[in-house]
């Protein structure tokens, strides 16, 4: 058979080949510790990527109120148009959504605007967006939030509660909306600070 190496020939061996292993370690470790940091060749300045975020458009141009027989009760503009261009707009929408029958679709495309509008009993809410990129069926969300609001607020809304409650009916869409953005569809949220405006006013009132 073959031969066999004593056991402290093998050892020793073993032990050679890992202290040649431990001396390279070192070595390596000692030349890169040492060694200048790598420096990358010269070339054109990176010009920074530019900002993926735009200023945001705004996407809500005007809501409108309006009963069946084509009177407005509430309407807030978010653009700024002069008071005959806005009658005539109003005029023109107004008479286009109520000529609709319930069976057509609820947008419109007019004069540059994407008309929105949905009926709820007596009270036809038209919300004008901008026509290249707003979604529609997030519009009718917007409505549908902004009824639960009065509704929830007025203890079942109807036409005389916004004819009569006019500045609180602002207040609710003021807190919805701003500067043409939604920013809240939370009913608590949006009827905390009118609720704490009545408190304040209650209170001034009876201290006198």
């Amino acid at each position: 058979g073959a031969a066999q190496l004593p056991a402290h020939a093998s050892s020793s061996r073993a032990g050679g080949r890992l202290a040649s292993i431990d001396r390279f370690s070192v070595a390596a470790f000692a030349r890169n510790r040492h060694a200048p940091p790598k420096q990358t060749p010269p070339g054109p300045a990176r010009r920074a990527a530019p900002s993926a975020t735009k200023p945001a458009k705004m996407a809500i141009k005007f809501v409108l109120m309006v009963n069946k027989q084509g009177q407005t009760r509430l309407s807030t503009y978010y653009e700024w148009l002069s008071m005959p261009e806005r009658v005539a707009l109003e005029a023109e929408i107004i008479r286009t959504c109520l000529s609709r029958s319930e069976f057509q679709c609820s947008f419109v495309e007019y004069r540059g605007y994407k008309v929105v509008y949905r009926r709820y009993a007596s009270l036809f809410f038209i919300v004008g967006v901008d026509q290249d990129g707003e979604n529609e069926l997030g519009i009718l969300e917007f409505i549908h939030a902004l009824v639960e609001t009065l509704d929830k607020y007025f203890e079942s809304v109807c036409e005389l509660d916004i004819m009569f409650n006019l500045e609180k009916a602002h207040f609710i869409l003021d807190e919805m909306v701003v500067d043409g953005c939604v920013v809240e569809t939370n009913k608590v949220n949006i009827l905390k600070p009118i609720a704490l405006m009545e408190k304040a006013s209650e209170e001034k009132l009876f201290a006198r």
